[in-house]
C-alpha cells in the first residue's frame, strides 16, 4: 500500500521534462534569446548581450516553467555546423526555429534550413515555433510578413506557430514558451517520446 501511495505522490509531484531545440542560421540571435529566456524564467542572470559569442557546438539551458523543465539545445548556425543538428532531433520535443527578421536578403538561407529540418524523420510531429526576432531593430518584419517570406509548405499534421519577438529585450519570450509548454504537453510526439523512455526502462 505504501508503494502505490508513494509512486501516486510521486507522479503528482513530479515535473515533466521537456527537451527543445533552438535552431537557426547564423546571426539570428539564438543565444541572446536562450540567455534572456534564462533570466525570465529563473533566478540566474543571463549573459549580457555583448558578452555573447557565436556558438560553435552546444549551449545548454534549464528553466521551469509551471509543471515543466525544459531542457534547450542551442544549436550552432553557421554552414559548416549545421550538419551536427540532427544528431539532437530523435530527442526533441519541439524546435524554436529563430529567424531574423531585419534582415530580409537571408530569409531565403533561413527557409531553405528549417526546410531540411523539417523533412527529416527523426523529427515527425514536433511543435514547431518560428520566432521572428529582432523586432527592437528598424525594419524588421512582423510574425505575418515572416509567414508570407516563408511560405512553408506541408505544414498540414505539424502543430506550428509564428510569433514576434525580441531576444534583446525580452519582448514576447515568456508568451512563446508558454505556448510551446501548452502544444508540448498534447502533443502526440511527446506520448511516443515516453513510450519509448518507458520501454527502454524495462
Amino acid at each position: 500500500m505504501f508503494s502505490l501511495f508513494y509512486g501516486l505522490w510521486k507522479y503528482a509531484f513530479s515535473k515533466t521534462e521537456f527537451h527543445v531545440l533552438i535552431l537557426g542560421i547564423d546571426k539570428a540571435g539564438k543565444t541572446t534569446l536562450l540567455e534572456k529566456l534564462k533570466s525570465q524564467f529563473s533566478n540566474s542572470e543571463g549573459l549580457p548581450p555583448d558578452r555573447i559569442v557565436p556558438t560553435v557546438g552546444l549551449n545548454i539551458g534549464r528553466v521551469e516553467v509551471s509543471n515543466s523543465k525544459l531542457v534547450f539545445w542551442d544549436l550552432g548556425g553557421q554552414p559548416g555546423l549545421r550538419s551536427i543538428w540532427e544528431k539532437y532531433y530523435e530527442e526533441a520535443h519541439a524546435v524554436m526555429f529563430v529567424v531574423d527578421a531585419a534582415c530580409p536578403s537571408r530569409f531565403e538561407d533561413a527557409k531553405s534550413a528549417l526546410e531540411k529540418v523539417l523533412r527529416h524523420e527523426d523529427l515527425q510531429g514536433a511543435p514547431l515555433l518560428i520566432l521572428a526576432n529582432k523586432q527592437d531593430l528598424g525594419g524588421s518584419v512582423s510574425a505575418e510578413e515572416l509567414d508570407r517570406y516563408l511560405d512553408l509548405k506541408k505544414l498540414d499534421e505539424r502543430v506550428y506557430t509564428f510569433q514576434a519577438v525580441s531576444a534583446y529585450e525580452g519582448v514576447g519570450i515568456k508568451e512563446s514558451v508558454n505556448w510551446l509548454v501548452d502544444v508540448m504537453e498534447r502533443s502526440k510526439r511527446t506520448e511516443a517520446l515516453k513510450l519509448r523512455a518507458d520501454s527502454s526502462n524495462f
